[in-house]
């Protein structure tokens, strides 16, 4: 494996392609430092933190996937959330999206215990992993094009190594963030682009005649779910779906 020290830092991201398991993307994944604009920002947010949240060291650093290595339902979302995942160094804990989240996890089976506060607290999630196309906190919940491309070989090895049968994805960027990754790996994907829509499916066929089924969610942010546009039972049953569509 090339020694990501000796790429110039917009280079590391292609070491994605050197990963022979997850736990090595992982690895790699969280000493990526490609995007100027996101480095400096995660670190920033590390330095002045949430009140909340002052005696924490942040993580500061990208999120790699977490859950089932060789998961039948992956979870894609936008990024880390700044007092999120930036803080805690796992893909939606520590914030209110990833208690609406992780609550539903578990009443649908695929999470251990229905609260996940910190790395290390025990979450176990089996049959599913969660990630993201972009695996550093943007400024204002919101990164470029360019940073998606940049940041979009790490996401594009995680599902190869995954191979899930199902992506849930969790709003319309992670959505055509999403359907671009899948055309730069060579997968079918129709144009015009299927348009994102809450429990849209859309099945594809790999280069390699995989097939794969996208399934559309909104965000579990809390603008959605306290004004009621996702509920607890909406999002249940689109997991219930995947699960269901990855069964067979």
């Amino acid at each position: 494996m090339t020694d990501g020290a000796e790429l110039p830092a917009p280079a590391y991201p292609t070491l994605a392609r050197s990963a022979r398991t997850i736990d090595e993307l992982d690895r790699l994944v969280v000493d990526c430092r490609a995007c100027p604009r996101l480095v400096a920002w995660r670190e920033h947010v590390a330095e002045v933190k949430r009140a909340a949240f002052r005696d924490e060291t942040y993580w500061a650093r990208p999120a790699p996937g977490f859950g089932d290595p060789h998961a039948g339902v992956l979870v894609v979302g936008l990024a880390p959330a700044a007092h999120g995942a930036n803080r805690t160094g796992r893909m939606f804990t520590g914030d209110r999206s990833g208690d609406f989240l992780f609550a539903a996890l578990h009443r649908t089976g695929f999470a251990s215990q229905p609260t996940s506060v910190r790395a290390g607290d025990g979450m176990i999630l089996t049959g599913l992993r969660l990630t993201a196309p972009v695996r550093c906190a943007p400024p204002e919940n919101a990164p470029t094009p360019a940073e998606r491309r940049t940041c979009g070989p790490w996401l594009g090895r995680e599902l190869e190594l995954v191979a899930p049968d199902v992506v849930v994805v969790l709003g319309g960027f992670g959505w055509r963030a999403m359907l671009v990754t899948l055309a730069e790996q060579g997968w079918h994907v129709p144009r015009p682009r299927p348009a994102f829509g809450h429990g849209t499916e859309v099945r594809l066929d790999g280069p390699d005649g995989r097939g794969l089924t996208l399934l559309g969610c909104f965000h579990v942010s809390p603008h959605n779910t306290f004004t009621g546009r996702l509920t607890e039972a909406m999002l249940d049953a689109v997991l219930d779906r995947a699960r269901a569509l990855a069964s067979t």
